[in-house]
């Protein structure tokens, strides 16, 4: 069934899309939400007329989305929640959570669902989660559990100090394999 649109439908569209759904999403969901109309003859023509005004709404609402990207791409919000041994939490931090730390830390207000937690944090350090603002458009912020901005940063340094002594390890181990084979060859 053909429908157009009224507001954004995650994973469908944007307002004045001509999407095709199944009937029953369309008269169950959709249409009593007032999300979505049938696409006849009649809304097709008042669709048309109206595409101005939905273009310039849609403006209007990519450049706040891409403001509020340039205002939380790679701010640092804590959660404080109680650690147990070895970094492990007590209990988890939900998408819900990183909404809240958002809204009281940075001032900005997030609904839930557009942070892209996946599975909840369930071990303390810095995390980086995505944040979906509209469409397309995503913003990083990095959360930190049960740990403060100078400690993720050490621990990030620390990363790669060991990764560094890796490399470099691994480099000697190939330059002696070499030099055996080099002498195995002569």
């Amino acid at each position: 069934m053909k429908v157009i649109l009224l507001g954004e439908i995650k994973g469908k569209g944007g307002e004045g899309d001509i999407v095709d759904v199944a009937q029953g999403y369309a008269e169950n969901y959709l249409f009593p939400k007032k999300l979505a109309v049938a696409a006849t003859k009649g809304e097709l023509k008042q669709l048309e007329q109206r595409r101005n005004n939905i273009a310039k709404r849609e403006e209007k609402r990519l450049a706040d989305a891409n403001a509020l990207k340039a205002a939380l791409d790679g701010q640092q919000v804590t959660v404080d929640v109680k650690v147990g041994d070895e970094g492990i939490l007590f209990g988890s931090v939900t998408a819900a959570m990183v909404a809240d730390a958002i809204k009281a830390q940075l001032g900005i207000d997030i609904d839930r669902k557009r942070v892209e937690l996946g599975k909840p944090i369930k071990v303390a350090g810095a995390h980086t989660v995505p944040v979906s603002l509209y469409r397309d458009i995503r913003a990083e912020v990095v959360v930190l559990v049960g740990v403060t901005a100078e400690e993720a940063a050490e621990e990030a340094a620390e990363e790669i100090v060991e990764e560094a002594a890796e490399a470099v390890a691994a480099e000697e181990i190939i330059e002696e394999v070499v030099e055996e084979a080099v002498e195995a060859a002569e």
